[in-house]
């Protein structure tokens, strides 16, 4: 099982705060017990910038990171895992509708494994496991820990996303926190082509795309009681519009518990507008 747990990125009392309540139980049960008796707040973002970079993974070694009864979708041994790392555009709650614009546009990154099928409970659609959340900023990394449970959320020491119109860079360094580390280059080229372990799982590199970022929903691991949390999501991409990565360089905090066996597989998607529609414990 994938440990979560906070760590703050710097020491002193303030980080020591905020471990402190975003590790507490205690916190995490009261919440839940408030929040599930009202409506879930429907949250929105014009995100843009997403980079996504996969790698084909040994799919015993990731399937050792899900809890049981949570099985992957896997090929011959293999199984994707993705990084995608993008800038929100004014991240919140819907409702606030133009005021929505006042709100800041944190960077995220999240880090997945793909199911075979959705767990009891929850309907059957494509969904991802989150193994790691990442933001670069203290208010939204403690917000999702005391509000949240689908986003295990680490706070990076410093975190970057470039993208210019030949480019796209994305680095998380975690300082002595418990974020993972990530350092990620590529060019943005015309071929639009899968190599040889990615053709024989997915046949194209649009069908790959489609696999890869279309989910209608995302499921995470609750430590305090072992149990799921599903949460629903509308994240409507256009894959016309995707653009192709070739990367240079691909450093990954969990190649190490993850080997891969292939080359990385990457992609740009420039906007999309995202909505977080529902989150209930399985």
């Amino acid at each position: 099982m994938h440990d979560n747990t906070y760590r703050h990125p710097r020491a002193g009392w303030p980080g020591r705060l905020f471990a402190a309540l975003a590790n507490s139980a205690r916190v995490a049960k009261a919440r839940q017990a408030i929040l599930s008796r009202l409506p879930f707040l429907t949250l929105r973002s014009d995100v843009r910038d997403v980079v996504y970079v996969s790698w084909l993974v040994d799919a015993a070694a990731a399937q050792r990171l899900l809890p049981p009864g949570v099985r992957l979708w896997q090929r011959d041994g293999k199984t994707p895992f993705t990084v995608l790392t993008y800038r929100h555009g004014h991240f919140g709650p819907a409702l606030l509708g133009p005021l929505r614009r006042l709100l800041p546009s944190p960077l995220q990154s999240n880090w997945r494994l793909y199911l075979a099928h959705t767990p009891p409970g929850a309907p059957d659609v494509p969904c991802v496991f989150f193994l790691k959340n990442i933001m670069d900023s203290v208010p939204h990394a403690l917000g999702t820990r005391l509000f949240s449970d689908i986003l295990p959320t680490h706070l990076a020491e410093a975190m970057r996303l470039d993208v210019s119109a030949t480019q796209a860079r994305c680095t998380i360094a975690p300082g002595a926190g418990s974020a993972p580390p990530l350092d990620f280059q590529a060019d943005i080229i015309e071929s639009k082509t899968l190599d040889g372990d990615w053709q024989a799982l997915f046949g194209n590199w649009r069908d790959a795309v489609a696999f890869l970022a279309c989910q209608d929903a995302a499921i995470a691991h609750v430590p305090r009681n072992g149990k799921l949390v599903f949460g629903e999501i509308d994240l409507p991409i256009d894959l016309d519009q995707v653009q192709a990565l070739t990367a240079s360089r691909a450093g990954c905090g969990l190649l190490g518990q993850l080997p891969p066996l292939s080359p990385p597989f990457a992609f740009l998607v420039p906007q999309v507008p995202f909505k977080a529609l529902s989150e209930r414990l399985l």
